[in-house]
């Protein structure tokens, strides 16, 4: 029977992997992004990385910051827009003008999406339009019926 580790133990776990440090190839490898791309984002201010002579270190922190991007990019956030994200990672987020600022790019970029899934909507309901209308054609043309493609159900 294994004894639960003391406080203190617990303690001086947590600071080890607090401190833990990473190498750009390391994060490159982690998030399947480029070295390129981490400078990158260094350059505009998301990722502010530790230098150890020539080599950049990149905390805990950072790695955080660059998880935090690489979502607000695949959820199309702008790049200032992940800015704002990832600096309310930094900050106290119980500050009210900073939630409201932020409440409202998430609602804009809710308005975008929905937009965007309802023009996908209707080019799936043309689409399918004009595959009935091929097999109609094809249909006549080979006289021979044409199994009609499958409907895709949508998620709704």
């Amino acid at each position: 029977m294994s004894a639960s580790p003391s406080p203190a133990g617990r303690n001086k776990a947590a600071k080890a992997v607090a401190a833990k440090s990473f190498t750009i190839t390391e994060l490159a490898a982690e998030f399947d992004v480029t070295p390129r791309a981490i400078r990158f984002y260094e350059d505009v201010g998301l990722l502010e990385p530790q230098r150890a002579g020539r080599n950049r270190v990149y905390s805990q922190r950072e790695r955080t910051r660059l998880k935090l991007t690489l979502r607000g990019k695949r959820l199309g956030f702008s790049l200032q827009e992940i800015k704002q994200l990832v600096d309310m990672y930094d900050s106290p987020s119980d500050t009210a003008p900073q939630l409201e600022a932020f409440l409202a790019v998430l609602r804009t970029h809710r308005q975008q999406i929905e937009l965007q899934l309802e023009d996908i909507r209707v080019t799936l309901e043309e689409i399918a339009q004009h595959e009935a209308r091929c097999e109609r054609l094809l249909a006549a043309a080979t006289g021979t019926a044409v199994a009609p493609v499958a409907k895709r159900s949508s998620r709704a």
